[in-house]
């Protein structure tokens, strides 16, 4: 599963497996884990809170959903390498 970014104590990542969802990230402490807290990206530039199950404190949380705002672009072209697709889908 590729790492997109280290913030702090945590690693931004994609699963390898989910290539059918819209674009997505996921949240873990140190590393990669397979209850990490899931954010959906959104068409307008935004993101989601899907689920928090890495229980990231919400001050930690708020910051890492802007890192991933402001990085935006990066994270939608990277998905479209990973999985080989020329659109992103989004959640909403």
């Amino acid at each position: 599963m590729p790492k997109l970014y280290r913030v702090g104590k945590y690693a931004i990542f994609f699963w390898s497996n989910e290539n059918n969802e819209p674009v997505h990230v996921h949240i873990g402490i140190v590393e990669p884990e397979p209850n990490a807290t899931k954010i959906w990206l959104t068409k307008s530039g935004g993101c989601i809170v899907a689920h928090n199950k890495s229980r990231i404190p919400d001050k930690d949380l708020n910051h890492l959903l802007q890192v991933i705002k402001d990085n935006y672009l990066s994270i939608c072209a990277e998905w479209q390498e990973y999985f080989g697709t020329e659109e992103v889908d989004f959640y909403c």
